[in-house]
């Protein structure tokens, strides 16, 4: 065991001595975050540009317009007629369109101002227009109970549930530190070894007592560790610049991502052990991972997959820790509600190892 944890030792500071290493440990999981923070970290503060078209030109619309611009949700872009702001909606430059027509807001013959808005949306993409229309009809239901001081006979009333929502980063950051888990073990173990083989490092390490399990063991230690610190970093990072809210304990996080890495290590070992060089191990990795990228729900969610594909994907080795650390994440799961993911993560484990052993070549 000394030996083990002396080879252990000697591959970390390797890696850590390791500039390239050290990029695709760090700095490449950081790439991938940015990136979905980025586009999901500012999802619940949605924004829709539009353009009004003024064709009242009264006190009334003139004040109605000024409504719009207290609103965080709008943001109002100029145009210069209807065709250019349907041109500008054609490239994708504003969201939706509001016509105010000529006479909106002048009083009917019972003396009350009335008008009726056209909000246009784009045929392909008509969410937007649609969402934009139920506002303005709630703008307007507004006015039309302030100007006729009749309260509707139904309305609907919106009420909170009291819990502690999770916000759509949270729920993909959760993914994240999955895929991190897969890459850095899958990735990482299966290039480095093959390599050493071709140079022939491993065959000077035969000629010593030292066993091939020493070698497994060593190295899926030794890659443990590198990928906490890179999970670490993505925390931290996370939390500081994307608002990271953490619902789960922090110790059955560690403690389930730590069974999730020697799991992934195993696969990584499994290819490494087996695979002579490069040119068998990459595409062997690319087989194994890619699978898992797209379909154990670290990016999208499997229950918009079709049911009986779900079943599949059920038995994927990264699903266990995609669902387990985004239960964690964000439903604060328990031990007791891991033990299906812990089960079959223990289960792959176990077998995955065993083909490791049995496939170990030195050269």
């Amino acid at each position: 065991m000394k030996a083990t944890l002396t080879f252990t030792w000697i591959q970390i500071k390797r890696m850590f001595r390791d500039k390239m290493a050290m990029f695709f440990t760090i700095v490449f999981p950081l790439i991938f975050l940015f990136v979905f923070g980025t586009i999901f970290s500012n999802s619940s503060n949605a924004q829709f540009d539009i353009a009004i078209i003024n064709n009242a030109g009264n006190d009334f619309t003139t004040e109605f317009i000024k409504s719009f611009e207290k609103k965080d949700s709008l943001k109002i872009v100029d145009v210069s007629s209807l065709d250019d702001a349907k041109e500008k909606m054609g490239r994708g430059e504003i969201d939706s369109i509001i016509e105010v027509p000529a006479g909106f807001g002048e009083p009917n013959d019972q003396q009350i101002p009335h008008g009726e808005l056209a909000v246009y949306y784009d045929e392909a993409e008509p969410q937007a227009g649609q969402t934009l229309a139920s506002v303005m009809s709630g703008v307007l239901d507004e006015i039309n109970i302030g100007v006729t001081k009749i309260e509707p006979p139904f309305k609907v009333v919106q009420k909170s549930t009291t819990t502690t929502g999770v916000s759509q980063f949270d729920y993909t950051f959760a993914g994240l530190l999955a895929f991190s888990m897969m890459t850095m073990s899958i990735f990482g173990l299966s290039n480095q070894l093959p390599s050493e083989k071709k140079t022939g490092a491993l065959r000077r390490i035969k000629a010593t007592p030292f066993r091939p399990r020493q070698i497994i063991i060593g190295m899926t230690l030794s890659y443990l560790v590198l990928t906490i610190v890179s999970l670490s970093v993505m925390i931290v990072v996370g939390t500081l610049a994307f608002d990271f809210d953490m619902h789960g304990n922090w110790l059955i996080l560690a403690a389930f991502a730590i069974l999730g890495a020697l799991v992934m290590s195993g696969f990584g070992m499994a290819v490494a052990g087996w695979a002579r060089n490069e040119n068998q191990s990459a595409p062997l990795t690319q087989i194994i991972a890619f699978p898992m990228m797209f379909l154990s729900g670290t990016f999208f969610p499997r229950f918009i997959m079709p049911e009986w594909l779900q079943s599949i994907t059920n038995w994927i080795p990264l699903t266990p820790v995609s669902d387990g650390v985004r239960m964690i994440v964000t439903e604060n799961a328990g031990i007791v509600e891991l033990l299906p993911q812990i089960g079959l993560l223990g289960a792959w484990g176990l077998v995955i190892y065993l083909i490791a052993f049995r496939v170990f070549r030195w050269e």
